[in-house]
Formats: structure tokens, C-alpha cells, sequence
């Protein structure tokens, strides 16, 4: 028994000294082992805890800033889709028809492109919180169609904020007892000249010709205004008109002080200038309304013309006042929602804006016409004849109505207070598109310093756009606003290829969205996006080809060299497109097929900006995440099971049973 004792206990050291010496030799090779020793991660795995104060790209996202409430987001979405192409109408506008037959297929272009449409590029912004350029991590091939965006936001608002600048110059006018285009007799007027006041007699109003004469309000648009009699034509434009560039510098510089601090200060601006204007045109609904005559106008407006329905025209009409009007395509619907919160409720948002900016338009509508009306009544004209479309009913037709009010200059402030709020939440989107997608792009220079890079970007863009204050300066704004294949009118058209990324793999874009929202975008949307919008594009594109026109202001017919300088804009900007994909495509290796294939699939580090969004599928993409089971590790990690994080444990068994199927 002792020496059984013995030879156990014997055996027993052996054996310590034999681990010993293993627990040794896997201290030196694998160090991890040692208590004293704490693992060594490679850089490019690591989480940005354990980097400590290093500065990392996933670190970005932290640095962008974010919305301060949900209202901002969507005060700013109705700001942005709610412009002056509402009340003032947009190069094609819909102020020369009757609602009741323009309502159809307007409403029918806004199921079919205008809501599908809005509700992708949100769902891209959001998920990814990301601009315009980097949002094409989704699928590097179409990279070239943020860089398009880009080129037509910056001329567009260049041209925008002209616009805004002649609002702020008639603002300015409508401070004073008497308007200054009231009557003739100024030194701008001609002998064309004539009061438009109907006379009455016994019998009532008696007609007059206005085709041989020119209202005051006309001349003081096209001769105080524009001085464009100082111009021999868009070669000639003549000299700058300083009271034009004044106001061009005040739009900028507000411009610059509402969005200083990006979308914390411009969302705090946007609780005035999004609802103002409503108030406002409450106002002028109601004392138009109570016009004798405004019954003509209002019928005008309703009674339907069916016959319009037949023409190619009204429907290619309608789905340009959807682009312009929900600026779909211009990148800024994309980047206010880069600075939502993950999980914010976006289809909800979608409807809300999309069918309250249609109702915006209709009220605008009644406001408008009824004083068109009221007009016709006072010139003994048809409603038809004094209504005009784009710039000439907000600086001609609309102030000549204001002076047959009594209190003329304050319903004219009023009117022009209204353009200007509406003007500087369009261009508020314009400007942010810019910075964010820059800055996104460059983060690591521009971020810190991201109010001296707004600033730089806004004195650039007034010094290009002094050439739209000259005397020819209209003649200049002519293509930049879409006219005759300027660069605006070929945006829809040109982002026809926006829905791509979801074309090539429309299966993962609705799983992305099902993480984001809990829910898929049902067959409506997926139909829309794959079918409808495409071919309602492509028709868009073919018609503007076909159907195009010379260029021209009133009598003024433009040169070849314009035209082709006109067309030459919108191409450069759809060529952006092609010139991307050859870029990405070099940028891979292997085949010309395998280049292509790797160019279009999502980048690696695609997803959510935020680690603690990224569940499911997007959990190995994070930097030390090495578990094969990536959902359980964010679960580890951040706690208990989310409803959204139940979205995700569905979204692995998706994938889980495709691949399957196609293992089969």
C-alpha cells in the first residue's frame, strides 16, 4: 500500500511538471493564454472602444451631427418639395390648364414615380447616413449618378436663387405707399403702355386689346427689372445691374447663416419658413376668394377638359411637375434623411409629404386663379389670357392683380414674403446636398471645418451667377431653368438609373429596409421601382428628344451656339453616369465580367453607420467582429432582443434558406 502511495504520488508531480511545462511553451506561442498579456488585435479589427481616442472612418458617422427631433426631418422634407413651382409654377407648368383634366394623370405620375421614388432615396439616406456620393457604397458602379447629381444641384441653385433674388428686389419695391408698377408715365415705359382697367359703361366692362399694348407691370418686370433692353442678346448680356447683384448677395448670405451649423440650425429655421408660407396663403385663399369675378377663375380651374387628356403633352407635363415638385433626383430628399435616426418612420413620412405637397398645389391653385379671375372680370378678358405660366405670373400677372386691391403694397409684401420662404427651404436642401456629399467624401479635412467650406461653396456660386444679373441675364437663366434641353429639364430623365441598385439585387434593398422599418416594401413598390418608374423615365427621355424646340424669350429667338451650349449642360451631367462606371470597373481586377459583377455588388463596409444598427447580415462587416454567428455577438454585446432585432434574426433565416436553395 505505501508503495502504491508512493508510486500515485510520484506519478501526480510527473504530471504537474509535464503541464508546467506545456502551460510554458503555449504561454510563448500562444501569448493570449497569459493572464498578464492582453491579446494583441490587429488595427483593422479592432472596435472603435478599443482604439481608444484614435480617429477611425466608423467613427464618422458621430461627427456628421443628427436631426434634434423627428419634426425638423419632416417640416424640412415639406419645405424642400414645397417651392415656388407651387404658386409660381415651373417651366412646365400646369397654371395654363384646368385642374379638373391636369389632376388625373398628375396624380396617376405621382403613384407611378413620384411616391416610389421618394420613398427610395429616403430609404437609401436613412440606411446608410450617408450623401449623395458615398451613399453608392450600395453598389459602386452607379457612382457616377451622385456626381450627376451633384453638377445639376449646384447650376440649379445658382438659377434658383436668381429667383429668389428678383423676390427679394420686388420685396423691397412693395415697401412704399404706391407700387411702383401701378401706373405708366415711369422712365422705364413705353408708349405701349396701358393701365389695364377695363372701363365700364352702361352695360358693363368694356373690352380691351391687350395685344397691341403692354401692362405696367410687364414693363417694369422687363425694363426696370431686367433692363433687358440693355442687352443685344445671351453673347451681348451688357452690363451688371448692381441693384440685382445687392439682392443676389443678400439671398446668399442668408442662405450661408441658415445652414452655418448644417441641418441643426437650417432645421430650426425651417418651423418658420415651412409654415408661414401656409398662413400666408390661407390669407390671400380667403381675399381672393371674396373678389367679384373670382368665380370665373375658380371655374376655369375645375371645369375639366378631357380633351387635353389625348395629348401626349399633359402627361409628359405632369410627370415634370412631379420631378420639380418633390425634387426627386436632386439628392436632397437623400441627404435630410442621411440625418435621421436609424429606425424613424419614413414610409409614414413619405405619404405625408408626397400627398400634402399635392394639396399644396391645389390650394395654391384656388388662390391663384381666383384673383386671375377677379382680373378677367376687371379687364373684360377671358381667364385664359391673363394667365401665365413660370416667371410671368409671379413678377407680371400677380403683382398687376395686387394693384386692383385696396392696401395694394401690403398684399404684395405679403405675396413676395411668401416666395421668399418658400425659395429659401429649396435652396437650403440645394446647399446641404453639396456640403454633406463633399464632406462625406472627405471627412477627415471637411468635417472640422465644415462652416468655412458652406461659405466657400456659397461665394463661388454668387460669383457664377453674376452673369445672371446683367442686363441679358434672362436670356443666361434660359437654359440653367430647363429650357430647350437645359440642364434642369433633363434631371428626371437623366436619374432614370437612381432605381439601379435595387434592380440588381431588389431582394437585399427590401431587407435593408425590413431591418430598418420591421416591415418590406410591399408589390407596389417593388413594381414601381423595377417596371413603372424605369418606363415612365425612358418615356419621359424619348419625348424630350423628339419633341424638342429651339430656345426662346418672347421674340427673342437663341443662337446655335447656345442651343448646343444648353444641351451640351444636360448631356455633361448624364454622361457622369458612363465616365463612373469606367472608373469603378478599372479600379477591379480579373475579366471584364468579373469586373463588372465586383462593381456592382455593395462595398464591404455598406450598411449602417452606427455599430449598434448593424444586426443581422451587417453585424461581419463590423471592425472586430470575427464570430460566425454575427447576430449573437451584437446580442452579447448590446443587450437583450430589440423588435428590430427580431426583424434581423428573420432577415438570417432568409438568407439562410436562399442559400440553401441554391445549394440544391
Amino acid at each position: 500500500m505505501a508503495r502504491t502511495s508512493a508510486r500515485v504520488e510520484m506519478e501526480c508531480r510527473a504530471g504537474s511538471l509535464l503541464i508546467g511545462s506545456l502551460e510554458g511553451v503555449l504561454e510563448k506561442v500562444v501569448p493570449e493564454l497569459r493572464p498578464d498579456v492582453m491579446p494583441v488585435t490587429p488595427d483593422l479589427l479592432m472596435t472603435p472602444s478599443d482604439q481608444g481616442d484614435v480617429d477611425l472612418d466608423v467613427d464618422f458617422a458621430a461627427d456628421r451631427g443628427n436631426w434634434t427631433g423627428k419634426l425638423d426631418f419632416l417640416l424640412s422634407c415639406i419645405g424642400y418639395c414645397v417651392g415656388l413651382g407651387n404658386v409660381a409654377g415651373s417651366p412646365e407648368s400646369h397654371h395654363h390648364l384646368s385642374a379638373g383634366a391636369f389632376l388625373v394623370p398628375y396624380f396617376l405620375m405621382l403613384a407611378i414615380c413620384g411616391i416610389p421614388l421618394f420613398f427610395l432615396e429616403l430609404s437609401l439616406g436613412q440606411f446608410s447616413s450617408l450623401g449623395p456620393l458615398a451613399v453608392w457604397k450600395i453598389s459602386p458602379l452607379f457612382k457616377g449618378a451622385g456626381a450627376a447629381m451633384l453638377l445639376i444641384v449646384g447650376l440649379v441653385a445658382i438659377y434658383y436663387n436668381m429667383i429668389i433674388a428678383y423676390v427679394l428686389f420686388y420685396l423691397f419695391a412693395s415697401l412704399t405707399s404706391n407700387l411702383p408698377w401701378e401706373h405708366c408715365g415711369n422712365w422705364w415705359n413705353t408708349e405701349r403702355c396701358l393701365e389695364h382697367r377695363g372701363s365700364k359703361d352702361g352695360n358693363g366692362v368694356l373690352p380691351l386689346n391687350l395685344s397691341s399694348t403692354v401692362s405696367p407691370s410687364e414693363e417694369y418686370w422687363s425694363r426696370y427689372v431686367l433692363h433687358i433692353q440693355g442687352s443685344q442678346g445671351i453673347g451681348q448680356p451688357g452690363e451688371i445691374r448692381w441693384n440685382l447683384c445687392l439682392c443676389l448677395l443678400l439671398a446668399w448670405v442668408i442662405v450661408f447663416l441658415c445652414i452655418l451649423k448644417g441641418v441643426k440650425s437650417s432645421g430650426k429655421v425651417v418651423y418658420f419658413t415651412a409654415t408661414f408660407p401656409y398662413l400666408i396663403l390661407l390669407m390671400l385663399l380667403v381675399r381672393g376668394v371674396t373678389l367679384p369675378g373670382a368665380w370665373k377663375g375658380i371655374q376655369f380651374y375645375l371645369t375639366p377638359q378631357f380633351h387635353h387628356l389625348l395629348s401626349s403633352k399633359v402627361w409628359i407635363e405632369a410627370a415634370l411637375q412631379i420631378f420639380y415638385s418633390l425634387g426627386v433626383g436632386f439628392g436632397g430628399l437623400l441627404t435630410f434623411a442621411s440625418y435621421n435616426t436609424f429606425h424613424q418612420n419614413i414610409y409614414r413620412d413619405t405619404f405625408i409629404v408626397t400627398v400634402g405637397n399635392a394639396i399644396t398645389s391645389i390650394l395654391a391653385g384656388f388662390a391663384i386663379f381666383s384673383v386671375l379671375g377677379y382680373m378677367s372680370q376687371e379687364l373684360g378678358v377671358p381667364v385664359d389670357q391673363v394667365a401665365k405660366a413660370g416667371p410671368g405670373l409671379a413678377f407680371v400677372v400677380y403683382p398687376q392683380a395686387m394693384t386692383m386691391l385696396p392696401l395694394s403694397p401690403f398684399w404684395s409684401f405679403l405675396f413676395f414674403f411668401m416666395l421668399l420662404t418658400l425659395g429659401l427651404d429649396s435652396q437650403f436642401a440645394f446647399l446641404e446636398t453639396i456640403v454633406t456629399a463633399v464632406t462625406d467624401e472627405f471627412p477627415y479635412y471637411l468635417r472640422p471645418k465644415k462652416a468655412v467650406f458652406s461659405g466657400l461653396i456659397c461665394v463661388a456660386m454668387y460669383l457664377m451667377g453674376l452673369i445672371l444679373t446683367t442686363d441679358g441675364g434672362m436670356y443666361w437663366l434660359g437654359p440653367l431653368g430647363g429650357k430647350g434641353g437645359g440642364v434642369v429639364g433633363t434631371n428626371g430623365t437623366c436619374h432614370g438609373d437612381t432605381p439601379s441598385p435595387p434592380c440588381a439585387g431588389i431582394q437585399r434593398f427590401c431587407r435593408d429596409i425590413h431591418m430598418m422599418l420591421g416591415f418590406k416594401p410591399g408589390l407596389y413598390f417593388r413594381a414601381c421601382w423595377l417596371f413603372l418608374s424605369p418606363a415612365t423615365l425612358l418615356a419621359l427621355l424619348v419625348y424630350s428628344i423628339v419633341k424638342y424646340q429651339p430656345s426662346e424669350y418672347g421674340s427673342y429667338r437663341f443662337p446655335a451656339w447656345a442651343e448646343l451650349l444648353g444641351i451640351l449642360m444636360g448631356l455633361l451631367s448624364c454622361l457622369m453616369i458612363p465616365a463612373g462606371m469606367l472608373v469603378a470597373v478599372l479600379r477591379e481586377e480579373g475579366s471584364l465580367w468579373e469586373r463588372l459583377q465586383q462593381a456592382s455588388r455593395p462595398a464591404i463596409d455598406w450598411g449602417p453607420s452606427l455599430e449598434e444598427n448593424r444586426t443581422g447580415m451587417y453585424v461581419a462587416t463590423l471592425a472586430g467582429s470575427q464570430s460566425p454567428k454575427p447576430l449573437m455577438v451584437h446580442m452579447r454585446k448590446y443587450g437583450g432582443i430589440t423588435s428590430f432585432e427580431n426583424t434581423a434574426i428573420e432577415v438570417d433565416r432568409e438568407i439562410a434558406e436562399e442559400e440553401e436553395e441554391s445549394m440544391m
